[in-house]
């Protein structure tokens, strides 16, 4: 590949084909933004529940949706940007942070479902060695050192001059061709942050899978189920990120090949359409994720139901508090009364490492 100075000589040559990708990235954005917001604040409220029942799962789990709802909303910019021709009106500060904010957290909510998988491994492999190591606090723990070392890693966004506007450059961390740096950190994103993680996935996934199909205390519906959220994990994963993280290994490996800068930028104007179809598939996991750990839970819905039988019965109160006969109750409003204070909904996790 040319040098730095050859490869800024050549950007003025790529003109990408932002209207191929335009109309698919802005309807998948809002479908994901529509229905992503609602079901990762739900299950941010139903896992805060369970920490505070001190359930050690729902500490990741939460801080998964925390993760996801942070990236989500930086897509109501993006599509402003596809909108406007991939030109960025709101300044380098702005594009940077929201860059910045976006890919911190994929590769944040990544790691977390590596954890997820890797805690209920222990649970299910290791349930008695790992009892001093499965706690709250430890949990906590690897959060905020997960953050925090995410948050480091991408930190140089905010000096690199991808994220800057000028004459010749609109775009926000669009630069074409890609520059060494971007080349390099690509090649580490594609085996720290896709690579490994799916190795992770795949072998907790399997031995808990296996381990549970061996034993003698769960029924054939709980094995099948644990067998389904086992594939559903993996092949989730596989759509959102797999297409994404090979185009950035095949633009890496393209910069390293090529010795002719205008060769190479041909290559980025052609793979330019899947790239942005590509990263904007990433973003459908913050919509799958809440479905597959929490929201399909037997327990969740009757933590959901007890919600809302709660919100009826203050509703009910208030109403009559303001009827000309404020004491009067029916037989309805007592039945949902003492269904309310008798229910008891297990933890939405705890099924999780029940059925783990």
């Amino acid at each position: 590949m040319g040098t730095w100075n050859n490869t800024t000589s050549a950007l003025a040559q790529c003109v990408p084909p932002y209207g191929e990708s335009a109309l698919f990235v802005i309807i998948l954005y809002s479908i994901v933004l529509v229905i992503g917001i609602p079901a990762n604040l739900l299950t941010l409220w139903l896992t805060f529940l369970q920490i505070w029942r001190k359930n050690v799962l729902a500490v990741y789990l939460f801080s998964l949706s925390l993760s996801e709802l942070m990236y989500l909303g930086t897509i109501p910019l993006w599509i402003l940007y596809v909108r406007n021709d991939h030109k960025w009106q709101w300044g380098p500060t702005a594009c940077k942070i929201t860059g910045y904010i976006f890919f911190n957290n994929i590769y944040i909510s990544i790691l977390l479902l590596c954890c997820i998988s890797v805690d209920r491994y222990l649970a299910v492999e290791y349930a008695l060695e790992s009892r001093g190591l499965r706690r709250q606090k430890i949990a906590i723990i690897v959060t905020v050192v997960l953050f925090s070392l995410v948050a480091l890693i991408h930190s140089p966004v905010f000096i690199i001059s991808d994220g800057n506007q000028t004459e010749n450059q609109t775009t926000c961390f669009e630069t074409l061709p890609i520059p060494p740096h971007v080349a390099h950190f690509y090649v580490a994103r594609f085996i720290v942050g896709f690579l490994i993680p799916l190795s992770t996935l795949t072998y907790t996934n399997f031995v808990i899978k296996k381990r549970i199909e061996t034993s003698v205390s769960f029924t054939d519906q709980q094995k099948t189920k644990v067998k389904y959220l086992a594939i559903t994990i993996i092949v989730i994963f596989m759509i959102c990120f797999a297409p994404y993280h090979f185009v950035l290994l095949a633009r890496s490996i393209a910069y390293y090949l090529e010795e002719n800068d205008k060769t190479f930028c041909d290559f980025e104007e052609e793979i330019y359409t899947p790239y942005s179809m590509f990263l904007c598939l990433v973003t459908v996991n913050s919509v799958a994720d809440p479905f597959i750990y929490v929201l399909v839970s037997e327990n969740v819905r009757k933590d959901i139901c007890k919600a809302m039988r709660g919100w009826r019965r203050h509703l009910s109160i208030n109403t009559r508090s303001d009827s000309t006969y404020p004491h009067t109750h029916n037989s309805r409003d007592q039945h949902l009364d003492k269904e309310y204070s008798t229910h008891s909904g297990t933890g939405i996790t705890d099924t999780l490492q029940k059925r783990s």
